[in-house]
């Protein structure tokens, strides 16, 4: 292996963001530390992405050293960010899961104000696709069934939202579980 290339991580998400067609922030998430790490350095990036993004065809971008992959509809702009040696295809898999999933609670009504409406589901949706930057889940499917949440349901319920933190929790302790294995086998070998 060439040792120029880095090291295979599960943290490829940096950052997911919705923005309106005005370039205004509904929803962030930054998922490292380092990136950004003031309310107006983010500000500064979104409105960067946005300036470069709002009026292309493309659905790739690449801006300061990320990766950005985007989709817009009616009066959302909705991006994925990663590094620059991030695949593409990982972090648009991340973003049509993210939309369709979006797109199903909102029963297909994918703007502005009904996003707004739905942000608690929203904020759930996008937990279940990314945690810390690591991607749990690329099937809008799966997410659903596990935000508990159908189309001809009403809001999510204290009952479901609770079960949402207990299965999290579980999933955190089979991660970490997973990740103590791993690490062990690398230090014996």
């Amino acid at each position: 292996m060439d040792s120029t290339s880095p090291e295979p991580s599960l943290y490829t998400v940096k950052a997911v963001f919705i923005l309106d067609n005005d370039g205004n922030r509904l929803l962030s998430k930054y998922y490292d530390p380092e990136l950004y790490p003031s309310m107006k350095e983010q500000k500064i990036f979104e409105s960067n992405i946005f300036n470069k993004t709002h009026k292309a065809d493309n659905e790739i971008a690449f801006l300061e050293g990320m990766t950005i992959v985007y989709k817009s509809s009616i009066d959302l702009f909705f991006y994925v960010a990663g590094s620059a040696q991030e695949n593409e295809l990982m972090l648009m898999s991340v973003l049509n899961c993210l939309f369709e999933s979006l797109s199903q609670i909102l029963r297909k009504n994918v703007e502005r104000r009904c996003l707004l409406d739905n942000m608690e589901g929203v904020l759930l949706v996008v937990d279940e696709i990314i945690d810390g930057g690591v991607i749990l889940e690329s099937d809008p499917q799966q997410v659903l069934q596990k935000v508990n949440y159908r189309a001809d349901d009403n809001p999510l319920s204290e009952h479901s939202v609770a079960q949402h933190i207990t299965e999290k929790l579980a999933l955190t302790t089979n991660v970490l579980q997973s990740a103590k294995e791993q690490i062990k086998w690398s230090i014996l070998k």
